[in-house]
């Protein structure tokens, strides 16, 4: 713990303009991020005397061990370098907004040469249209199949479509008329492409387009007595309307707005939001949080609208935005609003109407959200604080080990060696922090285990001596307070003497041995004995077995790489070199199979010759290799 006072400015240093500050741990690590009108003003409320602050407030202050600030322009870009730095630095002290649970998705990826219909969750993709967030997959896929019926634009993965191509035959939705073959030329690229973006109008709420030209169709093919193509019409209106259907009319026609409501408590939050274009109900959303910092439901509106927005396309905001209450910044919140819309974007209270009984039951939604979260949230927190505070204690341990680091290695007698890292912090799994380790050639773990500590320790002894402005960015800057190896007291000694052959000091260390669960600390004759039941033994079994799980997927990655190159290679004519040449060209073995000699011939290095005996050997004609 600091004292704030020792790392307070000097308040004449501090401006008085808007801007955003960062404060920082003692490894230069950023804890938390703000904004305010008035720097100066702001940041004197966290050096008053440590019993007025919240708790929480107090903890952060003390964790930090400086305070850096960045002048703006105006409150608006406050908020944008405010936003863009929660997103970059993900500081433990922030608000961060989570999905209440990974919504699925409607996606048209207008990125690729024939654009797909498909279900996406998860991160957004540049160049994908999205249209949900859906609460049921189950109803995704039925609309989906429904909307094909009428609209057959492609929807098949990126393997199939190739097969399909490779075999100059569709795959069956082809041939039951739910897609309209690109893979076999059946239409034209450009054909194809005006059908996805009928589909991305249809999917926004836009169907009067096509729904004026199917109905054309069908008479113009009644009057000429085509009977069969005026149902396939028929057919298709029906579909369409069926799908339409699906999304409730709840405002007038031509209503865009997003509707958002907020269940706000002391220690949690929760938030849903209905989008509503030309006036149906296109998808919603909801959102969990944790409050490690105070903020009032003003600051909490803030906050979400932001998030909801961040990284949003024009097309994704709508003219008029519905909140709870009108959050602070709202001047600064339309600007940053309008200007990636490119148009005007108004944020106001639903007070009565349509509007407002959709956000009351928004607020019912979120409300019980929030109540499962509350349960949830209690046993989770007392849980992890408790098996923290077990550790602590059995292991003799300065303090609670908040960041966790576990290495595991994974082989097949010796070969395809790999190392994990994964990283626990506050008992918590962080997975965008795990790392793997290629190993070359080791006698045995420990000496596997001293290649990878050697590695991740020489990245953080380097980067922790860069500036600061470097250091925030690094991977390995920042040291665990606890090492978890997975194995007995020789692994432990095998890492307990790369710490101190690179002067690595402040880090605890033990390893987990699986026979008995024992946990052994270097220079101890026998081992601690965590109780069967103990939160403290739970948590170390969860690292250890995330480390294993992380380790064996890495070394299946690499072992299955190898078999392949190494069937190829006993070919005739084909050595190591070829090998990889091949697989690099096609991506695998099953790949080399399916191609024909001309194709194979294309590989730098593989004359017609080669290529024929390659063929034949994959496909088992000369027996020479199983397919």
């Amino acid at each position: 713990m600091t004292d704030p006072a020792s790392y307070r400015p000097a308040p004449g240093t501090i401006p008085t303009q808007p801007g955003v500050y960062r404060f920082k741990d003692p490894h230069g690590r950023v804890v938390y991020v703000g904004k305010a009108k008035n720097l100066r003003a702001r940041l004197a409320n966290y050096f008053q005397d440590p019993a007025m602050l919240h708790p929480r407030t107090r903890m952060m202050v003390t964790t930090a061990a400086e305070v850096e600030w960045t002048v703006v322009r105006s409150e608006a870009e406050s908020l944008i370098l405010e936003h863009t730095w929660i997103k970059q630095y993900d500081p433990r002290f922030n608000v961060v907004f989570k999905d209440d649970k990974s919504y699925p998705y409607l996606a048209v990826t207008l990125n690729e040469k024939y654009p797909r219909l498909v279900v996406m969750r998860g991160e957004r993709r540049k160049g994908v249209k999205y249209f949900g967030p859906y609460a049921k997959v189950g109803a995704v896929r039925q609309t989906v199949d429904t909307l094909l019926t009428a609209m057959p634009m492609r929807s098949c993965a990126p393997g199939v479509f190739r097969k399909a191509e490779r075999q100059g035959r569709p795959c069956l939705l082809g041939y039951i008329d739910k897609c309209a073959a690109p893979c076999v030329g059946k239409i034209s690229e450009e054909d194809h492409r005006d059908l996805a973006e009928r589909v991305c109008d249809v999917l926004g709420g836009d169907a009067k387009t096509m729904m004026r030209d199917l109905t054309r169709s069908m008479e113009a093919a009644a009057e000429r007595q085509d009977f069969e193509a005026a149902a396939r019409a028929r057919d298709r209106i029906r579909a369409l309307n069926s799908v339409l259907d699906r999304n409730a009319i709840v405002l007038d026609a031509g209503t865009d707005v997003d509707i958002f409501s907020l269940a706000d408590e002391e220690m949690e939050a929760a938030a849903h939001v209905f989008y509503v274009r030309d006036g149906r109900i296109t998808g919603e959303r909801g959102w969990v949080v944790d409050k490690p910092e105070p903020l009032d439901p003003s600051s909490m509106v803030l906050q979400l609208v932001q998030e909801a927005y961040g990284g949003a396309d024009a097309d994704d905001i709508p003219p008029e935005v519905a909140v709870p209450i009108v959050p602070a910044a709202a001047d600064a919140l339309r600007d940053v609003l309008a200007s990636t819309r490119g148009g005007r974007v108004s944020i106001k209270v639903a007070q009565r109407g349509k509007k407002a009984e959709l956000a009351q039951t928004g607020h019912a939604n979120a409300e019980q959200v929030l109540g499962h979260h509350r349960l949830k949230r209690a046993s989770d927190l007392t849980t992890r604080s408790a098996a923290l505070q077990e550790l602590q204690e059995s292991l003799g341990l300065a303090q609670a080990p908040l960041r966790i680091e576990c290495y595991d290695i994974s082989h097949t007698s010796g070969t395809n060696q790999v190392g994990s890292m994964v990283v626990f912090e506050d008992a918590i799994a962080r997975k965008k922090e795990y790392r793997q380790f290629g190993i070359a050639d080791a006698v045995d773990d420990t000496a596997a285990m001293d290649q990878v500590l050697t590695r991740r320790f020489t990245r953080y002894l380097e980067e922790s001596q860069l500036p600061p402005e470097e250091r925030e960015n690094a991977k390995f800057a920042y040291p665990p307070q606890l090492v978890v190896v997975d194995g007995g007291l020789p692994q432990v000694n095998a890492a307990k003497a790369v710490l101190d052959r690179m002067g690595v000091t402040g880090v605890e260390l033990v390893g987990l041995a699986k026979r008995l669960e024992e946990v052994w600390i270097p220079g101890d004759d026998f081992p601690v004995i965590l109780p069967r039941g103990s939160e403290a033994l739970y948590l170390l079994q969860r690292v250890r077995d995330e480390a294993h799980r992380f380790a064996i997927k890495h070394h299946r990655r690499k072992r299955t790489k190898a078999m392949t190159a190494s069937d190829l290679d006993t070919l005739p004519g084909v050595g190591p070199a070829r090998a990889k040449a091949l697989l690099r060209h096609f991506g695998s073995l099953a790949r080399v199979k399916e191609a024909s000699v001309e194709q194979i011939a294309l590989v730098p290095g593989i004359g017609k010759g080669t290529a024929r005996v390659v063929h034949d050997a994959v496909r088992g004609s000369s027996g020479m290799l199983e397919s």
